[in-house]
C-alpha cells in the first residue's frame, strides 16, 4: 500500500471521529431571573415611587397595567428574604400563604407572585414545576404583564423546556418569543440554531446559526466559538467540505487548539490540498496535539509519502519512546523504513533487527539478509538469512535462497553456495537468475580446484 494512500485513511479516520465527537452542544442559560428577583420583574426597593411612575418606557413601552399594592410587596419580601438566604422551603410556604389569598389580587400581582413561585422551583431543580409557575404569569393575560416580564417568561419558559429535553415546546415558546422580542440579536439566533439542532432539523439549525455568525462579522465581532463549532458539524453532514474547510480556518485563526489544526488537515486531505494538509498536520504536532497512535503514524506517513522521511523516522522514534507509539514489529519495520528512504542505514539496521526479532516470521531477518549482502558482510547476512529460515512463514524464501547462494559465494564456500542456489530452481520467477549464479559459482568453484593443483 502506498504511504500516501495510508496517510489519507488515517486522516479521514481522525477527521470524521474528531468532528462527529466534538459538536457544539447547546448551552442553555438559566432562566431570565436574578436572585434578586423584586428587581428581576421591575419592583424596586422603592416600592410607592416605583409604582407610582409605573414601568420605565425601556421595559413597557405604552403598555399600562395594574399597580402593586403596597401589602402585595411586603409579601413578595419576605419571598425574597427567603430566596437570599436560599431557604427554599421557606419561600415556598411564603407563596402558598399568599397564594390561599389571591383572589383580591389583580392580574399583575398574581403574575408576580407565579414568576416568584417559577423561580423558586428553578432554583430547587424542580423544572417541570417552573414551567408550570412561569406558564402561569402569562395566562394572566398581556393587559396585566409589563412587556419585559412577558418576553423574559417566554424565553425562560423555552430555556427550561431545553433543560428538560423537551425541544419541541423549547422551539414553540422560542418562536413565541421571537414575535414579541423587542431586539433579536445573533445570540437569539444561535440559541434556536441550537434547538433545532437538538430536534434533528439541521437544514433550519443551519440557517439560524449562519445568520447568527453573519451578524457577527458584519459587526466586526469575533463569532463564539461554539456557533462555529455548531456550524460546522452541519456542513459536515451535509459533506460541504469546502465549507468546513473555511469554518475551521477561522476556528484556526480565532480560537487555536489542536484539535481544530487536526480537522483542518484532515479537511485539506479530502479536497486534495496535500501540502496544505501535511503543514497543518505539522502544526498540530509541534503545538502537541497528536498524542494518539494514529495521529503519530498518520504525521510520519505524511512526511514518508511527501520525501521528508527522516522528519517521519524522527517522529515515530520519539513516539516510541514516549511510549505513545507501541514497539511492535510493524512499526519499528516502518521506522527502519523512514531511515532507509533518507538514506540513514546504519539507524535503520538496528531497528530491522529488532522489528525481526518480535515478528512472528521470518521477512524481516531475509530482508537484513540482503541488506548485509549489499554491505558485503557476508557472514552477517548468512546468519540472518538462517534466522529467517528458522522462523519461517517467508513470502518469498526463493529470493533468500538467492542471497545466501551470493553470500556463500562470496565467502568461497561454493558447496554450500550452490546447495541454497539449487533450491532457489523450484521457484519459476527465480530459476534463471539461479542458474546463472549456479553457472558462476560452479566455474569460479572449477577455477579454484584447477589453482589448486
Amino acid at each position: 500500500m502506498k504511504l500516501t494512500t495510508i496517510a489519507k485513511g488515517l486522516s479521514k479516520f481522525v477527521l470524521r471521529n474528531s468532528l462527529r465527537t466534538t459538536v457544539a452542544l447547546p448551552l442553555v442559560l438559566a432562566p431570565a431571573v436574578s436572585v434578586t428577583v423584586l428587581e428581576a420583574v421591575g419592583i424596586s426597593a422603592s416600592f410607592a415611587k416605583a409604582e407610582a411612575q409605573e414601568q420605565k418606557p425601556s421595559q413597557q413601552k405604552t403598555r399600562k397595567v395594574p399597580a402593586m399594592r403596597e401589602n402585595v410587596f411586603k409579601k413578595l419580601g419576605k419571598v425574597q428574604e427567603a430566596a437570599d438566604a436560599q431557604n427554599w422551603p421557606a419561600a415556598l410556604a411564603a407563596l402558598r400563604e399568599m397564594e390561599a389569598g389571591k383572589s383580591g389580587y389583580n392580574g399583575y400581582e398574581i403574575a408576580q407572585m407565579y414568576y416568584f413561585y417559577g423561580f423558586v422551583y428553578y432554583s430547587m431543580e424542580r423544572y417541570k414545576e417552573a414551567i408550570a409557575a412561569y406558564k402561569r404569569v402569562l395566562d394572566q393575560g398581556a393587559e396585566n404583564l409589563p412587556e419585559a416580564l412577558e418576553v423574559g417568561t417566554l424565553l425562560t419558559i423555552a430555556q427550561l423546556y431545553f433543560v428538560t429535553e423537551n425541544y419541541d415546546q423549547a422551539i414553540n415558546y422560542l418562536n413565541k418569543w421571537f414575535a414579541v422580542a423587542p431586539n433579536i440579536n445573533a445570540d437569539s439566533y444561535a440559541l434556536r440554531a441550537q434547538a433545532y439542532y437538538q430536534k434533528g432539523d439541521e437544514a433550519k439549525a443551519l440557517s439560524d446559526i449562519n445568520t447568527a455568525v453573519s451578524m457577527y462579522e458584519k459587526e466586526g465581532k469575533v463569532p463564539k466559538e461554539n456557533w462555529f463549532g455548531l456550524q460546522r458539524f452541519l456542513y459536515f453532514e451535509k459533506n460541504d467540505y469546502k465549507k468546513v474547510t473555511d469554518i475551521l480556518e477561522k476556528l484556526v485563526k480565532h480560537y487555536p487548539k489542536g484539535e481544530y489544526y487536526k480537522q483542518l488537515a484532515g479537511m485539506y486531505g479530502e479536497l486534495k490540498r496535500e501540502q496544505d494538509q501535511l503543514h497543518m498536520m505539522e502544526s498540530a504536532y509541534l503545538a502537541g496535539a497528536l498524542e494518539k497512535e494514529k495521529e503519530l503514524l498518520n504525521m510520519a506517513y505524511l512526511f514518508m509519502g511527501n520525501e521528508m522521511p527522516y522528519k517521519g523516522a524522527k517522529v515515530i522514534d520519539k513516539g516510541i519512546k514516549e511510549k505513545k507509539i507501541k514497539r511492535t514489529s510493524k512499526n519499528l519495520e516502518t521506522l527502519a523504513q523512514a531511515y532507509q528512504m533518507a538514506q540513514e542505514l546504519q539507524k535503520s539496521i538496528p531497528e530491522l533487527e529488532a522489528a525481526a526479532q518480535l515478528s512472528d516470521k521470518g521477512d524481516i531477518y531475509s530482508r537484513l539478509a540482503s541488506i548485509y549482502l549489499d554491505l558485503d558482510q557476508n557472514e552477517k547476512a548468512i546468519d540472518m538469512g538462517n534466522r529467517a529460515l528458522k522462523k519461517g512463514g517467508l513470502k518469498r524464501p526463493d529470493q533468500l535462497y538467492i542471497v545466501l547462494g551470493m553470500a556463500n559465494a562470496n565467502l568461497k564456500k561454493y558447496d554450500e553456495a550452490l546447495t541454497t542456489l539449487k533450491k532457489a530452481l523450484k521457484d519459476e520467477r527465480s530459476k534463471k537468475f539461479a542458474q546463472q549464479w549456479i553457472a558462476f559459482v560452479e566455474s569460479e568453484k572449477k577455477r579454484e580446484e584447477q589453482l589448486a593443483i
